[in-house]
């Protein structure tokens, strides 16, 4: 299963909720605000660590720039809109909005 998340983790609650759903193996990909969960050194720093131990998270390039993102938790993966569409076309898709 893939996750997409799109709001800011500081603004809303999808992405705990992402986190409480996903089984061992789930992939999760953050774009837009989603992005936003990536930078290092945030409250949310510590889950992400955690979640990587057992799923792959990646965060869509484009979005990373655009937010001026480049000191990532260690261990996500950086995508391009090629890399997003590959995901889609491997793994059924659940959107958290």
């Amino acid at each position: 299963m893939l996750h997409t998340v799109n709001k800011s983790p500081f603004q809303n609650t999808s992405l705990e909720s992402c986190i409480r759903f996903t089984r061992p193996g789930d992939v999760i990909l953050l774009i837009e605000d989603g992005v936003l969960a990536a930078q290092a050194g945030t409250s949310k720093s510590a889950m992400l660590e955690e979640v990587l131990a057992k799923n792959e998270i990646y965060a869509l390039q484009a979005d990373l720039q655009a937010r001026a993102l480049t000191d990532l938790v260690p261990g996500i993966k950086v995508t391009d809109y090629e890399g997003f569409v590959e995901l889609v076309e491997k793994h059924a898709t659940h959107a958290w909005l």
